[in-house]
């Protein structure tokens, strides 16, 4: 007897779904309730299909599979951030935090296992990019976040920041489709202004965000406003150079209308001067964005520390005396490494 080569569903459209089902003499309507059990109501087996006959299932089941994410492990935090180490089909693990505020319950998730990108700050630029996430993958992190904030803390997830492992605009049209079945009225039905794709600075796929006229949000990973000391920090710099990016995100406003974020740590006499925050503010001028300064988190690979509190006192002062809107990020969720920065798929 011939082995059927079972297909992931989630790869399938409504109209591949139609189809099959046609040419087993099933009813046409069922491509719909099979789409709405997989991307609105997020099952993670063909048993869940209730609506569906049992022949129904046992030939989709025969046929597909359904590729879900798994939570291969789990720790809560002191600050009751919870980072979920993910095991992907193919059992590579990628992760994932929920970070819970008084007015928000934001989902940061990875969109690549590993980076390409080595940033010399962050803990997931010493690892290797082994590939893309496809957007079922990222769905699910969202969808495995969502129902942690529900059972742990009683409270609806509000928020989706992509600023996990990986860079989300290598992975453009994964992450856009992601997106959509995030936000879709067929999917989980949330606002695209609840979620922000956080880049180290693709100038072209920056544009192309623009051109694309998309409805999230985009934050930009600056770090230093010179490109002499961005290229020391962010090597994606030396061919994104501070001008290109400069272009792309005045493309990317006038076409969305939407104001970018700049996030930008401070490192210990690095980029904590006063001269650091004027070359930050001539930078920031340029286009309405707001400013997000974000505590550093140490990690073993690399030499950089956190600035003292009285230095980011005065360059946050600085930056709000030249009307700048800024924010002051504490860092969550230190003590289980699910800091900005410290995601790296490390298995306990």
């Amino acid at each position: 007897m011939e082995t059927i080569v079972k297909k992931d569903i989630r790869k399938q459209s409504i109209a591949q779904i139609k189809d099959f089902l046609a040419e087993h003499k099933e009813q046409a309507f069922r491509a719909k309730q099979v789409y709405e059990w997989l991307w609105k109501k997020s099952v993670q087996s063909f048993e869940e299909m209730t609506n569906l006959s049992l022949k129904t299932r046992e030939l989709l089941a025969e046929h597909f599979e359904i590729r879900a994410v798994k939570v291969a492990e789990k720790q809560v935090s002191s600050d009751r951030t919870i980072k979920s180490s993910f095991e992907l089909y193919d059992k590579n693990l990628v992760e994932g935090v929920l970070i819970p505020a008084d007015d928000r319950m934001t989902a940061c998730v990875s969109s690549q296992v590993g980076c390409s990108l080595t940033c010399k700050f962050c803990a997931t630029g010493y690892m290797d990019r082994k590939r893309n996430l496809d957007p079922a993958e990222i769905y699910d992190q969202v969808v495995r976040i969502r129902d942690q904030a529900e059972s742990h803390y009683q409270t609806p997830l509000t928020n989706i920041v992509y600023m996990g492992m990986g860079e989300p605009l290598l992975n453009y049209a994964n992450v856009i489709e992601s997106v959509n079945y995030i936000t879709s009225p067929e999917g989980l039905g949330m606002s695209p202004k609840r979620i922000t794709v956080s880049t180290a600075g693709i100038a072209k796929m920056i544009t192309k965000l623009g051109d694309d006229e998309v409805k999230f949000n985009l934050a930009l990973s600056l770090h230093a406003a010179n490109d002499e000391k961005r290229n020391q920090i962010m090597p994606i710099n030396e061919s994104n150079t501070l001008e290109a990016l400069k272009e792309a995100l005045l493309h990317f406003y006038k076409k969305t209308g939407s104001r970018i974020t700049l996030e930008y740590i401070l490192f210990y006499k690095f980029n904590d001067t006063l001269d650091d925050a004027k070359e930050l503010w001539e930078f920031a001028k340029q286009f309405p964005c707001k400013i997000n300064i974000i505590e550093y988190n140490p990690i073993a690979e690399a030499n950089y520390t956190n600035t003292d509190p009285q230095t980011l006192s005065k360059f946050a002062t600085y930056l709000e005396g030249k009307n700048m809107v800024v924010n002051v990020r504490r860092s969550r969720g230190k003590d289980i490494d699910a800091a900005c920065g410290q995601l790296a798929g490390k298995k306990k």
